[in-house]
């Protein structure tokens, strides 16, 4: 979750598939299969809609940070008069440090956390009660906790050197409950340390020991311009895309970044995304995103800021679950602000039971012989597996 200076100011709330796309009428299966919808990738990329964070492909990188390469995050240890720490800051460090590891393995190498500790405790100059996380913290009450861990570290930091801070509180300061990510707002003054500007840092609170390390990559993906997918209202909130995005259930069976958002990202190139933006049909065979090269993403195109995605997910890894396997499809809306479903996955197994260890959005994946269709937009995806290492798919005129 992410404080927004504007909008939100005042309070936060190798495996592979082939998949066959239709959108609108297909030809009819005695003639030759026809490729009039194919158009380029740029074609599929959704402009962002919200002015904020969005699952749009733009993003703008005056307000948020490129995801490429990579980024020097100082971390620094914060207590307060109320909740002092005991012992070292290791224990802190180790339970964050994997962040480094997940992001390279999820960007496919091409985004990497270079995450320095500062090994010494800074004290805060207020209680920790005092800084409005249990209120639900606003932007101002979020910059001035930034603003005093960077002016309690500045003594011991050359803050130019780094592109992010992450402030880890003492366990003891029970107050710091959760991990909300700052956002500068670049039409003020703002925190200024050693001629730079601070412009992000992820505020951990004490569910970064509920989380685990995921928190990290969770909220430093806000910095990069991504928006929550789990829902802000009701009580399932995780009804939009479970545990297949991280920006959605981080604790979920295959919390990992969607194929849209790598590309949106840089991480996924134009040449691996196949697109459809009108009446046509196109085989795509996709390569499973946990692992790189091939096709990753189709994309369908419905409307100026929506589209159908279909990519291809294989359990591997301590990351994932076998239940979550299969060709996922979701729905993207860069319309739709966070936290009130940007993306929906489309349950494959509607009313399913999930075996062990698995909820039912978990097994949202279609697989061989399965046909997904939507008569509102026209679009039909159609799977069939014929090996172990594809899914190839035929077209059904109906």
């Amino acid at each position: 979750m992410f404080r927004s200076p504007q909008r939100l100011r005042a309070f936060l709330a190798g495996a592979a598939a082939t998949v066959f796309l239709s959108l609108g009428a297909a030809a009819p299966a005695a003639t030759a299969a026809p490729s009039q919808g194919t158009a380029t990738a740029a074609a599929c990329a959704l402009p962002g809609r919200t002015g904020w964070t969005d699952e749009g492909h733009t993003t703008d990188y005056t307000r948020f940070q490129r995801p490429l390469g990579t980024k020097h995050v100082l971390m620094l240890f914060v207590d307060f008069p109320d909740a002092q720490a005991s012992g070292s800051t290791s224990d802190y460090y180790r339970q964050l440090a994997p962040a480094a590891e997940w992001m390279k393995r999820d960007s496919y190498g091409r985004t990497t956390l270079d995450i320095a500790p500062l090994d010494r405790w800074m004290r805060m100059p207020h209680e920790s009660t005092s800084y409005g996380f249990q209120r639900g913290i606003t932007f101002e009450q979020h910059e001035a906790y930034v603003r005093q861990a960077v002016a309690a570290a500045d003594p011991y930091a050359d803050f130019s050197r780094y592109d992010m801070l992450y402030i880890v509180p003492a366990k003891s300061a029970a107050a710091i409950s959760f991990s909300p990510t700052y956002l500068y707002d670049p039409t003020t003054a703002g925190i200024t340390a050693d001629g730079k500007r601070v412009k992000w840092a992820v505020t951990f609170g004490q569910d970064m020991w509920h989380w685990g390390f995921k928190v990290a990559d969770h909220e430093t993906s806000h910095t990069f311009g991504l928006p929550d997918l789990y829902a802000f209202t009701g009580t399932d909130y995780h009804r939009f895309v479970g545990g297949w995005d991280l920006m959605g259930d981080i604790a979920g069976a295959a919390p990992q970044h969607l194929g849209w958002e790598r590309w949106k990202f840089g991480w996924i190139d134009d040449r691996q995304v196949a697109c459809l933006t009108s009446a046509g049909r196109r085989t795509v065979r996709l390569q499973a995103v946990e692992s790189p090269g091939g096709t990753k993403i189709a994309v369908i195109r419905t409307g100026e800021t929506t589209a159908y995605v279909a990519e291809s997910r294989r359990a591997a890894g301590a990351d994932s679950h076998a239940c979550s396997t299969g060709v996922l499809i979701y729905r993207v809306d860069t319309s739709t602000t966070t936290g009130y479903g940007p993306v929906q996955i489309v349950n494959g197994s509607p009313g399913a039971t999930p075996p062990s260890g698995c909820r039912a959005l978990d097994m949202a994946a279609f697989h061989p012989g399965q046909t997904f269709t939507d008569p509102a937009t026209a679009v039909r995806i159609d799977i069939d597996t014929s090996t172990r290492l594809h899914d190839e798919i035929s077209i059904t005129k109906q």
